[in-house]
């Protein structure tokens, strides 16, 4: 039997027990707290509502209050499946680094996740955040360490001005001197074209970093490629920690068109034309999330009636070469999709398909799906993917057809 002294201790212990207090206030925050059973432990949120904004899927907050080691329940749903991953992302110093949860337990359209914690303060999300900020970090960091090297020029410059006047950062790789008969090859990469899909712009991490190494293949590629890298396209969503997809009047990968809506969409298309006119572009890769339920990373490859013979056969040889270089832990297995008319009623706007029916017959334009819900759906991973991706690129550049 416990003795009265220690029963004293615990009773001090719970009634010193801090009040737990949620926060959300910061870049790419969001949280709803429906309630917060303080004797329990137990938090109950929703993503934050953003009327127009897109699917309210998005979560990330601060929680503390703490008292390390205990376990806190977080209590979980959303409009759909999307809100609720099989574990929640957890750090515990101040976003350095990033781990999952324990799976949670799903309930309905709800899931619990039991969370030991042992520190006094955690920050709780979705998934990996990457901020508009980080993005800014991230392509004046790459910029400095590639500029110059192989007589390549790398910048980091504002892609346009969002809707909401934020800017919007993207790293820009221009080649040495070509000799005449030899035109660069011209490659654009986004991410982020729907906000909360942060798993893209993580796989987007590790293709910067790995144009910036010292990698054989980097270094083909920084001596023949024109490539423009743009980490998060929707950065007005980012900010405020929505959704985007199927935002109104309709989100950035359906905007594509000879009207657009949105600045960064306007910026890239004028990037394309300006490169497929002087017979420099050659790939368009965009970088996303999939559904809960898709275990392996796959290609979306647009409408297959928009391909031209030249595309046809440079898609095969771009597939065949992802199988060979991503090979995991988050490995590509051949796995393609249509996104044509049967997927969507804009699916004339969707970004690859605009480029497929717009640019070179040569020009092959893919979204690359990375999962984000599986257990190896950390950011290492998703920048290992991106490391590959980059090996792919350069194989691919150096044999496809023109």
């Amino acid at each position: 039997m416990p003795t009265r002294a220690l029963l004293l201790a615990l009773l001090t212990f719970s009634t010193q027990a801090a009040d737990l207090v949620v926060s959300a206030d910061f870049p790419s925050g969001s949280a709803n707290v429906l309630s917060l059973d303080q004797a329990t432990r137990t938090l109950k949120i929703d993503p934050a509502p953003h009327k127009d904004r897109g699917w309210q899927c998005w979560w990330y907050f601060k929680l503390a209050g703490i008292t390390p080691g205990e376990t806190i329940t977080l209590d979980v749903g959303g409009e759909n499946a999307f809100a609720t991953p099989d574990s929640a992302h957890i750090s515990t110093d101040a976003g350095k680094n990033w781990r999952h949860t324990a799976p949670g337990k799903k309930a309905g359209k709800r899931i619990v996740y039991s969370i030991k914690i042992d520190a006094d303060t955690a920050l709780l999300a979705w998934g990996p955040p990457f901020t508009n900020e980080d993005a800014q970090t991230l392509v004046d960091r790459i910029a400095k360490q590639i500029d110059g090297k192989d007589g390549c020029r790398a910048e980091s410059f504002n892609l346009a001005s969002s809707r909401e006047n934020r800017p919007v950062p993207a790293l820009r790789l221009t080649p040495s001197r070509q000799p005449e008969n030899l035109k660069p090859r011209g490659v654009l990469i986004t991410a982020r074209q729907h906000a909360w899909e942060s798993g893209g712009s993580w796989v987007g991490v590790g293709l910067a970093e790995f144009l910036a190494s010292d990698d054989p293949a980097a270094a083909a590629l920084r001596k023949s490629a024109h490539i423009v890298f743009v980490p998060v396209m929707d950065v007005d969503n980012v900010a405020i920690g929505a959704g985007g997809k199927n935002q109104l009047p309709h989100d950035h990968n359906r905007d594509w068109s000879e009207a657009p809506v949105f600045p960064p969409v306007v910026a890239c298309q004028k990037i394309v034309k300006t490169l497929d006119a002087a017979g420099q572009f050659d790939l368009f890769v965009d970088l996303h999330n999939p559904a809960p339920n898709d275990k392996q990373p796959f290609y979306y490859i647009g409408a297959k009636d928009l391909h031209q013979p030249a595309a046809k056969a440079n898609l095969q040889t771009l597939v065949d070469l992802s199988k060979k270089h991503i090979t995991g832990p988050l490995a590509f297995k051949g796995q393609l999709k249509d996104s044509g008319p049967g997927y969507d009623k804009l699916w004339k706007s969707i970004s690859g398909n605009w480029i497929s029916s717009t640019c070179s017959p040569h020009v092959v334009a893919v979204c690359l799906e990375t999962s984000y819900n599986t257990p190896d759906s950390t950011i290492e991973n998703y920048k290992t993917v991106g490391k590959q991706l980059g090996a792919t690129i350069q194989a691919y550049l150096s044999t496809r057809q023109k």
